[in-house]
Parts: C-alpha cells; sequence; structure tokens
C-alpha cells in the first residue's frame, strides 16, 4: 500500500520546506523537496496549504488501563492521542495493579496490543522493596523507570535518600521522576487546615500546600543525587522558576539531568483557579504568571527538553471538592498539539522548536528505534496540520467517560487533518479508523542515528 502526500510544508529537523512524502506500508519511502514529480501512489492526499510535522511522541500519559477503567482506558485515549497529534505514548505506573513487576508490566502491553491506537511503552514504577524487578528489566524493551519523589497511590512515594541512592545507582535505563517534597506538602497541609478551619480547603490553596519549596527541594535532592551517581534522570511536570535554576541549557544529547514541561503548567496561572476551579487541579500545582513565563523562555533557550500532556482523565463527580479532597489531573491529549500551535501563533515558541521538543527530543531522550523524525525508513508516524481550521474535539466519541477539561473552552486555529500510525491513516477528515492497534516501542542502546540539527 502506498500513499503520497503532496504539496505539504515539512517541518523537520530544524527546516520548514515545500515537498511530498511518500509512504509505502509502515515506512518513509521517499521525501521529495519542491514540487517535483509525484510517485504513483494508491491514495493521494493533497496536503496544499497544510504542515507535515513527525507525530508526536508523549512520554507522559495516565490512560487509566487496567483497574481504573471507570475513568477511561486505552481504547478511548488513544483515540484521544490520535486527535491531539501524538502518534507513540509512555504510560504511567500508577494503575491497579501498580506496574512493578516485569509480570505486571508485559501484562500492560499484552492489553495494548489488542486496543491501543498509537505506539506504546509503559514505565516500571519503582517502590519501596523492588530493586530486583528493577535490575531486570530490559532497556531495549522499556521506555523507563518511574520514581515518584512526591505522593502517589500505594506503596509507589520513594523518597528516603539511602533508597533513592541505591535506585540512583543500579537502574538500566532512564529515570522519570515526580519530585515533590511530601515532608513539606505535609507540613503545609497543617497549616492551611488550621488557618482555614477547613478540612478542604478551596482549590486555591492547591499551590500553596503543594508549594514551589516542595517542588524545588525535592528537584534539588534529585540533581544532587545524579550527579553523585552519575544516574541519567528526567524530572517531569517542571512547575516552577526557580526549578530552572537547576537546569542546564543545551542539547538533550549532551545532558545527564534533563526536563519536561507539560501543557497546563504552560497556560494557566495561580489565577485561574477562580474561573476553572478544580478543573485545573494537577499535581504539581499550577502556579504564578511568573511561574508560567519562565517556563516559556525556558522552551526557548534549552533548559526545558520535552513537551508532555500529564494527560490525566477523571470523572466529573470525582472532580468535586477543594485542594485536598477533588483528584488531581487533567485531560489534555486530545488539544495538545493545536494549543502548541497557538503558542507558535502568539511567538511564545517557533514551529520548529514544537516538533523539536515533542517528536524529535523524546526520541533522541529515550532512545526510541526509528520514529520521532520524518526520515526515509522510519515508520510513517506523521501528523497533518492546517491553519484557520478550528480544532472541535467530540469527546462523546473520544474519551466519554471522562470529565471536562478546560482547553475545551479553548479556540484553537490549527485542526489536525490526518494521524498516521506506522503508516495507517488512524484519523482523516473526522474519521476514525481502528483496525490496526500501534506498535510496541523499542529503544536502541547506543542511539547512533538519532542525531539532530542544532537550531
Amino acid at each position: 500500500m502506498k500513499t503520497m502526500i503532496c504539496n505539504a510544508t515539512i517541518v523537520n529537523e530544524g527546516e520548514q520546506y515545500k515537498g511530498s512524502v511518500l509512504i509505502e506500508d509502515e515506512k518513509i519511502a521517499a521525501i521529495i523537496r519542491g514540487a517535483g514529480e509525484h510517485i504513483a501512489a494508491d491514495r493521494i492526499v493533497d496536503a496544499t496549504g497544510c504542515y507535515l510535522l513527525p507525530g508526536g511522541i508523549d512520554d507522559h500519559v495516565h490512560f487509566r488501563d487496567p483497574g481504573l477503567t471507570h475513568k477511561a482506558d486505552m481504547a478511548s485515549e488513544s483515540r484521544a492521542a490520535v486527535r491531539g497529534g501524538i502518534t507513540s505514548v509512555m504510560d504511567m505506573p500508577n494503575c491497579i495493579p501498580q506496574t512493578t513487576t516485569i509480570e505486571t508490566l508485559e501484562a500492560k502491553f499484552a492489553d495494548a496490543a489488542t486496543k491501543c491506537l498509537v505506539n506504546h511503552s509503559f514505565y516500571l514504577g519503582a517502590t519501596a522493596d523492588n530493586m530486583e524487578e528493577i535490575r531486570r528489566f530490559n532497556p531495549r524493551e522499556v521506555c523507563g523507570l518511574k520514581v515518584f519523589m512526591g505522593s502517589s497511590t500505594g506503596n509507589m512515594l520513594v523518597d528516603e535518600e539511602e533508597r533513592l541512592k541505591a535506585i540512583f545507582s543500579e537502574s538500566p535505563t532512564l529515570i522519570a521522576l515526580h519530585c515533590e517534597d511530601q515532608r513539606i506538602i505535609s507540613a503545609n497541609t497543617l497549616r492551611y487546615k488550621e488557618e482555614t478551619g477547613c478540612d478542604d480547603p478551596e482549590v486555591s490553596y492547591h499551590p500553596l500546600i503543594r508549594s514551589e519549596e516542595a517542588c524545588y527541594r525535592s528537584t534539588a535532592k534529585a540533581v544532587e543525587l545524579a550527579q553523585h551517581t552519575g544516574a541519567r534522570i528526567h524530572i517531569m511536570h517542571i512547575s516552577t522558576a526557580r526549578e530552572l535554576e537547576l537546569l542546564q541549557a543545551g542539547h538533550i544529547r549532551d545532558k545527564q539531568i534533563t526536563a519536561e514541561v507539560c501543557l497546563p503548567h504552560l497556560y494557566y496561572t495561580d489565577a485561574d483557579y477562580a474561573r476553572y476551579g478544580t478543573r485545573i487541579k494537577c499535581n504539581p500545582a499550577v502556579k504564578t504568571e511568573a511561574d508560567r513565563d519562565a517556563l516559556r523562555q525556558a522552551l526557548r533557550d534549552g533548559r526545558i527538553d520535552v513537551i508532555g500532556t500529564d494527560h490525566a482523565p477523571h470523572l466529573t463527580s470525582e472532580k468535586v471538592g477543594g485542594c485536598l479532597k477533588a483528584a488531581s489531573g487533567i485531560p489534555t491529549i486530545q488539544y495538545v498539539l493545536p494549543a502548541m500551535l497557538e503558542l507558535c501563533d502568539e511567538g511564545i515558541v517557533t514551529l520548529p522548536e514544537i516538533v523539536e521538543k515533542m517528536a524529535h527530543n523524546p526520541a533522541i531522550l529515550y532512545k526510541v528505534t526509528g520514529r520521532g523524525f520524518i526520515r526515509e525508513g522510519y515508520q510513517a508516524d506523521l501528523v497533518l496540520v492546517k491553519p484557520d481550521a478550528p480544532h472541535i474535539v467530540d469527546s462523546e466519541s473520544i474519551v466519554s467517560k471522562c470529565g471536562w477539561s478546560p482547553f475545551e473552552e479553548h479556540t484553537f486555529r490549527w485542526d489536525i487533518t490526518h494521524t498516521w500510525v506506522n503508516g495507517h491513516a488512524v484519523y482523516a477528515d473526522g474519521v476514525f479508523d481502528e483496525k490496526v492497534m500501534g506498535q510496541r516501542l523499542r529503544f536502541n542502546s547506543e542511539h547512533e542515528s538519532c542525531g539532530l540539527v542544532t537550531m
């Protein structure tokens, strides 16, 4: 099967140019710069006026399978991913049962093979007592190890220093980190309960309880441990300007310590709690305008390496309450690329930088085999976006189980017209084709082939 995508503006590896791409079966068979002659194909897609990008690789999702499927599942959330321009995802281990053994990890892969429309991998979660499992897993088969240095479900909080040193010293792969100091959070919780005289203060207290200090102290500890042990760490959902002081600019290939920012922290501030309430409650908390603006700047100067979503659906009923009782998490993946393109229109980030942070850099950081770039011989994971075409998500057909997303209220001027996963048009002009599932991601030990043109 051959598909020819003609007359697009291709955005890839720091360049934008007019051209066409030939897909043959699962792979990119040819890239033709300029008008050129069109190669005979079974299907022609006229992409005049559209931009062709490598599919996004989201390193941070909660698809809720297994055990929490009353909220969402891999089928519904992979549809949302496709609609948001994401073709590969890495899913978190805090489900039921937790993904803390090789057996539970492989069970998730087997489940995904039957219902996940996008390419996928799953983190192994660290606990206080699963070091043998950490030593067992194959870094070519699994995206990474997830360590919650802040509160999580079950026994997945790991904040004791000797235990962390052991994990940092012995992990065979990248360590992805949730950094919040639980002792500071607990002390702040008691303080604001006493000050307000309430067991569940209103949501505006959320960034005061899960404070800048809680984030900074935990991130500083992680950086210090990484420097001491030589571990490769990736600090997820950075939310404060102060944490950025611990990070360095530069190309991702040269870094031992990297960082991710997630969509809610790039869009919202603590002033937005008055409008959206618990709809923007997430961990770490959305903080000040100065924090948001510093995160946006860090995208440009290279201190932030990856854009993720922390996509985390809950039922609307689970978002009821204040800063302690309402569930933390926001469904975002179905909006992520149009939302980032909106920031591009505002001059906050460039289109090549979006592609770098959402596709190229995750591929390099996680050593993903054959994805993340528009290159001949690579898997045809591609997204076609059109300006001046409003991005409207039919939540009933995509994420019907989860509560309303604050991003629903935004009007984005970019729409995704097509998403190809391994050469298969999973989404085209408003129609999902769910006959073919995504593939298990594979990882190189050295990843020699994923060099990038420095922008």
